[in-house]
């Protein structure tokens, strides 16, 4: 049976909107905040329908399905990310598919990904993954070792992997001024490796989705990873 897709170009409408007044509210220029589609789960038929709408950038949490999705929406202006959690056995494809990578948190991982990305010719964008609310369930870095970890990196001379920022899943379930903590917490985290390691490694924060994307915002998203938001509920997955 067919299901009908949603109204994906009014969703989208409705997002762009709510993050020009968040953005304006702090004192911000939206043109500043990446708007990253996620389409896990979601077929090319609704992604093609968000292309329709303007949408370009694009975020996918798993290797796997990229795979199987990614070779039926070939355009060369869309924008790939990857946000979910990588097995390093599958570093390989992700220079081949994907212009951003969110989730780094390991320096044997930043090395793979290098080395695919330098026999692939490609330069890939990197964000370190924090774990900022000490979540057991997230993955990521402790945000005391984030620091050594930069350190580390760039003595490493990876030539093909670029650090550019942070990023974070909140913990689920917390009340609003928990996850205004956490935003602000990753910000703070965020300036302070800005000013010792300089901008241009440190110049994006990703976090915020579908349900709290505009506190991210006031807190300092320079990209937030909306799913639901835009494509209604994620269909249930055969275990």
């Amino acid at each position: 049976m067919t299901t009908s897709l949603p109204d994906i170009q009014h969703n989208l409408e409705d997002v762009r909107e709510r993050i020009r007044c968040a953005a304006a509210s702090a004192g911000r220029d939206p043109d500043g905040i990446r708007l990253i589609a996620v389409s896990k789960y979601m077929t090319p038929a609704h992604i093609a329908r968000a292309m329709a709408a303007g949408q370009r950038v694009f975020g996918e949490n798993t290797v796997q399905e990229a795979l199987g999705k990614l070779p039926l929406i070939q355009d060369p202006q869309n924008e790939w990310h990857f946000i979910g959690h990588l097995q390093t056995n599958k570093a390989r494809h992700i220079a081949a598919n994907f212009a951003w990578f969110h989730t780094l948190d390991s320096l044997k991982l930043a090395r793979m990904l290098d080395r695919h990305a330098g026999a692939a010719g490609k330069q890939l964008r990197a964000l370190l993954q924090v774990n900022i609310s000490g979540d057991p369930d997230k993955f990521g870095l402790e945000p005391e070792a984030v620091t050594g970890f930069v350190e580390t990196f760039l003595d490493a001379g990876l030539g093909a992997v670029s650090l550019h920022g942070l990023m974070t899943i909140g913990r689920r379930g917390i009340s609003e001024s928990g996850r205004r903590r956490e935003f602000t917490g990753l910000r703070e985290l965020g300036d302070t490796c800005a000013a010792r390691f300089g901008t241009a490694h440190f110049s994006e924060l990703s976090m915020g989705m579908s349900d709290d994307y505009e506190i991210a915002i006031s807190e300092g998203a320079t990209m937030v990873r909306i799913g639901s938001a835009i494509f209604g509920p994620r269909p249930r997955q055969r275990a």
